[in-house]
């Protein structure tokens, strides 16, 4: 395992932007909510639109797309520009080896979304809408992707003996935690029973099991540590990043869950940081799926296989309503994707920002100085990073 980090604590996050979350932001493009965000990061960074000399951001379908970002905001010149996978990490990797091997020296990084007829039935009937569609519909029976974690999370169950209430707990958490975030979408309280008897979309994974598609955008301004010093008192570095990926890395091919990317950004991250989970002061596990929040409380070691259920169990402030482990690191604290909203990861890592800035409000943790971040599922897309406040 690579243990080689010369881009260690050497890029610093500057700037954050984010329009909110809602189901429905009306008659607004993927761009104009990127643009929003992004005016929002760079004035957050204390920056002005000519200073920024890269753009990244992520593919998404009917999403904005760098170089039209460039007009849109009047960026005049830009040396770097990429729209790398979605899901938040790949973006934030691109920009900081852009950064780090000279390509450019301040990068915008923008993530938008939109719910579209691919993931929201509602959105289907809507003629503004419906002109985003993706190109290809992913057959209902197809393990790709949904039906695939359903499969997984069946084999969860058979494999350790879990119940539905050990997922239903990733919900609840996030819940909770949504209610003292002003940019989530969910605002409704919700109980075991109320997880229980939510409709179920394929056994053993009810609706509340899901992310939940939303209209929004977040922004981040990156520059170099140096460079940000100057800038800014309260910058926050990133420490160590990792992506990873098995052979068997389609979703019907896994062999079993023993094995899969998960593991691989673990052991990677463990390799290149000088910071581990007992300096975590805020968790953040990926949430597309209840199932995928298990992986990675398991493979970062919280807990054994099979054990993270009765781990947040264990784990549980009954007055927050909510996972806080050790009594003091909470996980998701912004509400992740099953109740702020299907962010990709990028509400991860904004929170994450968020927190070790001492910015977070009433959910701040007190003097938060470390935070690791899971972001992905288990196949191609698995991802990793650590950040820390200077």
């Amino acid at each position: 395992m690579i243990s080689r980090n010369p881009i260690r604590d050497e890029i610093a996050i500057i700037g954050v932007g984010s329009t909110g979350f809602s189901r429905d932001a009306g008659e607004r493009s993927s761009k104009s909510l990127a643009c929003e965000a992004s005016i929002a990061a760079i004035q957050d960074a204390g920056l002005e639109k000519g200073d920024i000399d890269g753009i990244v951001g992520p593919m998404e379908p009917g999403g904005a797309i760098p170089h039209q970002m460039a007009s849109a905001l009047g960026i005049s010149e830009v040396t770097h520009q990429s729209s790398p996978m979605p899901v938040a990490l790949f973006g934030l990797i691109d920009a900081m080896d852009a950064i780090f091997s000279g390509a450019c020296d301040t990068v915008l990084l923008y993530y938008s979304y939109q719910r579209l007829p691919w993931n929201s039935r509602s959105a289907a009937k809507d003629p503004f809408r419906r002109h985003f569609q993706m190109g290809v519909i992913p057959v209902p029976e197809a393990p790709d992707p949904a039906a695939a974690y359903t499969q997984w999370a069946s084999r969860y169950i058979h494999d350790y003996g879990a119940t539905r209430e050990d997922f239903g707990r990733v919900a609840l958490n996030m819940r909770a935690n949504a209610l003292r975030n002003p940019l989530a979408v969910m605002k409704t309280p919700l109980t075991m029973e109320g997880y229980l008897q939510a409709r179920m979309i394929r056994d053993p994974l009810c609706m509340l099991d899901m992310d939940v598609p939303v209209d929004g955008a977040d922004a981040f301004v990156l520059t170099t540590t140096e460079r940000a010093r100057e800038i800014t008192r309260n910058p926050v570095v990133i420490h160590a990043t990792s992506l990873g990926v098995v052979d068997k890395n389609d979703e019907d091919q896994l062999p079993d869950l023993s094995r899969h990317g998960q593991h691989v950004v673990v052991d990677a991250l463990r390799a290149k940081s000088d910071l581990w989970i007992e300096d975590c002061d805020v968790f953040f596990p990926y949430d597309g799926f209840s199932i995928i929040t298990l992986g990675w409380i398991e493979n970062f070691g919280w807990c054994k296989p099979g054990e993270a259920g009765r781990f947040m169990a264990e784990h549980w402030d009954e007055k927050a309503g909510s996972v806080l482990i050790d009594g003091r690191v909470p996980m998701n604290p912004h509400g992740g994707s099953l109740s702020e909203g299907a962010t990709r990861g990028s509400g991860h890592l904004r929170e994450a920002v968020t927190q070790l800035r001492g910015d977070a409000g009433k959910r701040q943790v007190a003097n938060a100085r470390t935070a690791i971040i899971g972001c992905g599922g288990f196949f191609f897309n698995s991802q990793g990073a650590i950040l820390r406040r200077l």
